[in-house]
């Protein structure tokens, strides 16, 4: 059985993409790693690398070519200054050389050496193979980014696992029936749970941390994005639009870092209009900031990154103004053990199963974090995780110009919505009326993907993609 952290899903990263920057990224790290563990590194005086599939078909709006340079030069995506990317990439363009894992310097053409193949190879829609020359040989390594930032070396197409780790859990999930299961016989909630899991592997004191510096980048990602103005990178000419928002939203009360915002923000109005616009100008903020090859969590995928810190939010500064640590840490344990039961039972990579597997999978882990905290019980946190993809099925993946921009971030405004309404009708749900259980959701969601057109699936190739012209935006 899978045994997959909360950890696993919600990591730091640099945006826009967790399967086509940080997945890219994090496999040239392991293939530096390769090079080390067979005393081949020091013999390297050439890297190249083909990319494939969807990764090479809106690779270039995603910047997976400067991923995988990232990576090759040993910098990470959790500790890189974010001001410092453009001068390594322009660094490298302009000297023709690349820091191999700032070890070494050896030759490197930006534009040649990064191949952009139109084929996909037969394991999984975002293949990249590196290639290192030496004085007598030459060694090849293929990685596969299967979405949320993992990376994989082989992966049959139409599996649904999509590796296999002996699980140490004292109480392993794959379905949310056995969830339940452990809930009942146990007497605890989702929540309590998944942090017995997490404690058979790490102590609770790291866990914690762990848990508050996830929550405090995800802060920093809003504070940023609200007050931030201008145009995203990447052509489209995207005005932000969180900046706006704010702008009409903030209240006079002073403060001078993110923690402040949060109790600045809890004086101003409430109303109905001014919730959905704080929601949206929440989710707005985290996928402008991950557009701009900024720092984000992957929740569960950079692309659908604004949702859980959004809904969080709202409970923090509009729903209970009393909320702390310990409500922050239920819901990310609880969002993150709904996202782990979506990927091992279908995907999180939109260019296996469209968008309905990262904006549809965020709305329903938020939905389950948020139900939690407003009291629900374990069956209707699973309800409203259902809810909430439910109404997501189906949805494609389909950026104009290969960018994580439009419509991606206000899909991100509209899963937030969904997941808190999601929330509020699992509230007044009795289980034992409930027609369709989430595992029956996270079944169809992958017979949905398996149907779906491949141009719906991260290509560019269809939807608004080709519907709309980059002239007209």
């Amino acid at each position: 059985m899978e045994c997959i952290s909360v950890f696993d899903m919600l990591k730091i990263g640099i945006g826009p993409s967790s399967s086509h920057t940080l997945g890219p990224w994090r496999a040239a790290q392991r293939f530096i790693k390769e090079l080390k563990d067979s005393n081949n590194f020091d013999e390297v005086k050439k890297v190249t690398i083909d990319l494939y599939g969807s990764l090479s078909l809106t690779g270039k709006g995603h910047a997976t070519d400067y991923g995988v340079v990232l990576g090759l030069l040993g910098k990470d995506p959790e500790t890189i200054i974010v001001n410092d990317i453009s001068k390594n990439i322009d660094s490298v363009k302009s000297t023709q050389l690349l820091n191999f894992n700032s070890e070494k310097f050896i030759d490197f053409n930006f534009e040649k050496d990064i191949t952009f193949n139109k084929t996909f190879l037969p394991f999984h829609a975002n293949g990249l193979t590196f290639k290192a020359l030496t004085n007598t040989k030459s060694i090849t390594s293929t990685f596969y980014s299967i979405g949320g930032g993992f990376v994989v070396k082989k992966e049959r197409k139409n599996a649904k696992k999509n590796f296999e780790i002996k699980c140490s859990f004292p109480f392993p999930i794959e379905k949310g029936f056995e969830l339940l299961e452990y809930c009942k016989s146990l007497n605890k909630s989702v929540s309590e749970v998944v942090l017995e899991n997490e404690k058979s592997i790490r102590q609770e004191t790291e866990i914690d941390s762990e848990l508050n510096r996830i929550w405090n980048i995800m802060l920093e990602s809003m504070h940023t994005g609200c007050h931030t103005e201008g145009t995203l990178p990447g052509g489209l000419n995207v005005r932000r639009r969180a900046f706006d928002i704010y702008q009409k939203l903030k209240g006079t009360k002073p403060y001078s870092n993110p923690v402040e915002w949060i109790y600045a923000i809890r004086d101003t109005e409430v109303k109905f209009r001014q919730i959905i616009k704080w929601v949206s100008c929440f989710a707005l903020a985290v996928n402008e900031v991950n557009a701009s090859l900024g720092r984000v969590v992957t929740a569960p995928t950079n692309g659908s990154a604004g949702v859980i810190p959004a809904v969080l939010m709202y409970y923090l500064v509009i729903e209970n103004h009393d909320g702390n640590f310990e409500d922050i840490k239920k819901f990310l344990l609880v969002a993150g053990e709904i996202g782990s039961i979506f990927k091992k039972g279908a995907t999180i990579s939109a260019a296996m199963g469209g968008c309905q597997a990262e904006i549809g999978v965020s709305s329903a882990m938020a939905a389950a974090g948020l139900c939690e905290l407003l009291g629900g019980t374990p069956e209707q946190v699973l309800v409203a995780a259902e809810i909430a993809m439910e109404h997501h099925l189906g949805l494609t993946c389909d950026p104009i110009g290969g960018l994580v921009q439009i419509p991606c971030i206000e899909r991100n405004a509209m899963g937030a919505i969904k997941a808190i309404n999601a929330a509020e009708l699992a509230l007044d749900t009795d289980p034992k009326h409930v027609k369709v259980p989430l595992d029956k959701v996270v079944n169809t969601m992958w017979e949905t993907a398996i149907d779906m057109n491949t141009k719906y699936k991260e290509t560019s190739k269809g939807g608004l993609a080709v519907g709309v012209h980059l002239t007209d935006c």
